[in-house]
């Protein structure tokens, strides 16, 4: 069954395709699969799970003993906080925090980008999204609360503002453009990253089902917006496109209502895209699920490699859409490599976001 463009019309204009173009430069990675974008990319590609069992007391009365942790360890793809922060630092910051600034020494470094020219560090912004709060910090913060409001933490509101990542990012670089922080559910990541795109350009695809506060509008019409108006803005083709990395969370509503917007979306070029979901290997990771898998989104591009979706076994629907399934895909393709990144939120809020290869 497809969908109705209705009054959706796409038409490419000279202006869309001259706008100033947003690249790519670095990229920073704290996630299940590693510390360290070498790392989780070679994991993911490997077919390797960092959805792990819960083994420690403290999940012992737990209904569901499998999550998705950032491993611990001294291994070069395991996360040693102490050899990145002072007892002292880490008092002033939640985990989500930590993660941000070490993704982001890494994404600059990558980049080579650490400006000394005042003029650089006034141009250069930060975009952060942030999913919730630490639970932990509020819960102990309200065992403190009985002893008396003199025993909570005087850093409790910093470590919990949504906004502090972004903020200890610019503190430590002295950045001064944009100090932005995005908390959109499981479209926050790609939220955030969209955001950035448009201080220094401008636009990118946003969408409201207006439908219902956890489940997707059943005619799929809030996510075909989004990937409609992304490629209007991208200046780009459907004919373009032959990678979509899915939001797909593996629940049987949503899966098959963004396999439907894809393919409506796509008409007769369906058969030459391939579909993905790295969630299967890192799982849904809510706030952060869209930036990293818009990281992975463009190591395929770069690449030429499309991740495997790990346990899809079989479709339950009818498609002409491909599907990486077990085991990475070779990119092929005779254009530049052009794909679409889904991140569709609770609430009704849908991002997209189109990466394409560089080409000078």
């Amino acid at each position: 069954m497809s969908i109705p463009l209705l009054h959706v019309r796409r038409s490419l204009t000279t202006a869309a395709r001259s706008k100033r173009r947003v690249v790519v430069t670095g990229i920073g990675t704290v996630c299940p699969l590693g510390v360290g974008t070498r790392n989780a990319w070679e994991a993911l590609i490997d077919s390797k799970c960092g959805i792990t069992r819960l083994s420690e007391p403290d999940y012992d009365k737990l209904p569901c003993k499998v999550a998705a942790l950032v491993p611990k360890g001294n291994s070069s793809h395991e996360l040693n906080i102490d050899s990145y922060f002072t007892k002292s630092e880490l008092r002033t910051m939640c985990s989500a925090t930590a993660y941000a600034l070490i993704a982001t020494e890494e994404a600059l470094t990558d980049a080579n980008w650490k400006p000394t020219d005042e003029t650089d560090k006034r141009d250069t912004g930060v975009s952060v999204g942030i999913g919730m709060i630490d639970l932990v910090d509020v819960c102990m913060t309200y065992e403190a609360l009985k002893k008396g409001y003199s025993k909570i933490s005087p850093f409790f509101v910093p470590r919990i503002l949504p906004n502090m990542a972004a903020g200890q990012i610019s503190i430590k670089y002295g950045f001064r453009g944009p100090n932005h922080s995005v908390s959109t559910a499981c479209a926050t990541g790609a939220h955030a990253i969209g955001d950035a795109f448009r201080f220094i350009r401008g636009g990118y695809g946003l969408s409201g089902d207006a439908s219902h506060i956890t489940a997707p509008s059943e005619d799929g019409t809030g996510a075909l917006l989004a990937m409609d108006r992304t490629l209007k803005d991208a200046g780009i083709e459907t004919s373009e496109v032959t990678h979509v990395n899915a939001h797909a969370t593996s629940t049987p509503l949503g899966d098959a209502i963004e396999v439907k917007a894809i393919e409506s979306l796509m008409g007769e070029h369906s058969k030459n895209v391939t579909i993905t979901s790295t969630k299967g290997a890192h799982g849904h990771l809510l706030g952060a699920a869209g930036n990293l898998e818009a990281a992975f989104t463009i190591l395929a591009i770069k690449e030429g490699i499309i991740p495997p979706t790990l346990n899809l076994h079989s479709l339950n629907m009818k498609t002409d859409l491909r599907f990486a399934s077990h085991t990475k895909m070779k990119w092929n393709t005779t254009t530049r490599r052009t794909a679409l990144k889904n991140a569709f939120g609770f609430g009704g809020t849908n991002a997209c976001l189109c990466f394409t290869q560089y080409v000078n």
